[in-house]
């Protein structure tokens, strides 16, 4: 068994979920109603759902599901996805399968936890290539080159990135992945966020569609705001992977919940409307955002809006520091955001002054009420631009 050290965003949670009045924290886009998503089906599909049987569904996922999942690739059939219970369950097995004891993998910093965690677990020696911050967090491929080693067996990463917001150039993640055929490395790529690109890019190819060994993960509780369903899905041209995966997931969840994947089989037949809807939400609330970070609060914060998903990360000027800043506006106010000890990697030193805030959700204006009192007792008009 190996052995994992706490997760620090779930016991976070666990911790201040009683003193949580406005979850500014959120990592998904703004979500549906059961009703919501059986209306956007057919007759059909709703008498199918009311008459659906409550036995084991099949291991891999409904072939309705698998099908729908296909059609949001291009190069992908329906026999090359196979579905877990969520992303996480997915990382976990993913990692195991691909890095072991005396193989070198290479993780992006900042991540999410279980992507790092996993695969130092899994005894294999990890190296961290850390987002340029002074860049707007670019992934600099120069620096995965220098970290090659001949034992190098599975570089991962995450774009749009958790908790930045950045999205590389598409000739930046093309080479990565060319980078990873020519050495027969393993491109394992957390595309959870993919589709809610800000107006006007183009979202990047997803690495399944472009490399004959990558995998590449997605789960319906991100871009599309429907994470109670716990469905996500690995994706590769690799077959045999997908059948060792398979194999690992006996031993967790088996299968998933029919209710969820007629669910999730719906959406995905209507993915482009429901991204769309999420995508617009995000752009209503960026400017509420930029105009509370940057106009009125800009002398304490360094705010850009994501480059793509529904999740950005501020950083905080003031002399107390980021984690007491969060901790303070939590228990005063009832305000979450994520402080940056959720992100502290074993890899990198990710910069401490930086906090993880969502934008995906609609209403957040009495939240940032809540904030701005806090703010203005703490700081009074001193802080404020203009000031």
């Amino acid at each position: 068994m190996i052995e994992l050290p706490v997760f620090r965003l779930e016991a976070f949670f666990s911790k201040w979920d009683a003193l949580l009045q406005y979850n500014l924290a959120q990592s998904d886009a703004e979500t549906m109603t059961v009703g919501e998503v059986l209306a956007l089906g057919t007759d059909e599909d709703q008498r199918a759902f009311h008459d659906l049987g409550l036995g084991y569904p099949l291991g891999w996922g409904a072939n309705e599901l698998r099908q729908a999942i296909a059609s949001t690739y291009e190069e992908i059939d329906w026999e090359h996805t196979l579905v877990f219970s969520g992303a996480e369950e997915a990382i976990f097995w993913a990692m195991e399968e691909l890095a072991r004891p005396g193989d070198h993998a290479i993780v992006t910093v900042p991540n999410y936890q279980s992507m790092e965690s996993v695969t130092l677990a899994t005894g294999a020696d990890v190296t961290g290539v850390m987002l340029d911050p002074r860049n707007d967090w670019a992934l600099d491929l120069d620096e995965v080159r220098k970290a090659l080693r001949p034992n190098t067996r599975l570089i991962a990463v995450n774009f749009p990135n958790n908790p930045t917001g950045a999205v590389p150039d598409e000739a930046t993640f093309r080479g990565l992945a060319e980078l990873c055929d020519e050495r027969d490395i393993r491109l394992f790529s957390d595309e959870v966020y993919r589709g809610l690109e800000v107006e006007g890019s183009t979202p990047l190819p997803q690495a399944a569609d472009i490399s004959p060994t990558a995998l590449s993960l997605n789960v319906m509780s991100k871009a599309y705001g429907l994470s109670g369903l716990r469905i996500g899905w690995v994706a590769s041209q690799d077959h045999e992977m997908l059948e060792r995966l398979e194999r690992r997931k006996h031993y967790t969840t088996i299968c998933n919940a029919a209710p969820s994947e007629m669910l999730a089989t719906i959406a995905l037949r209507h993915a482009d409307e429901i991204r769309a809807r999420n995508q617009a939400i995000i752009a209503a609330n960026l400017p509420v955002f930029r105009e509370f970070f940057v106009e009125r609060w800009g002398a304490l914060f360094e705010w850009e809006r994501p480059q793509g998903g529904c999740v950005s990360f501020p950083r905080y000027l003031g002399a107390e520091g980021a984690e007491t800043f969060c901790r303070d506006l939590l228990e005063q106010e009832g305000v979450c955001v994520l402080p940056p000890s959720i992100y502290r990697s074993e890899l990198r030193e990710v910069p401490g002054d930086h906090f993880r805030m969502g934008v995906g959700h609609r209403g957040p204006r009495p939240a940032l009420e809540a904030f701005d009192r806090f703010l203005s007792r703490r700081f009074a008009k001193g802080a404020k631009r203009g000031g």
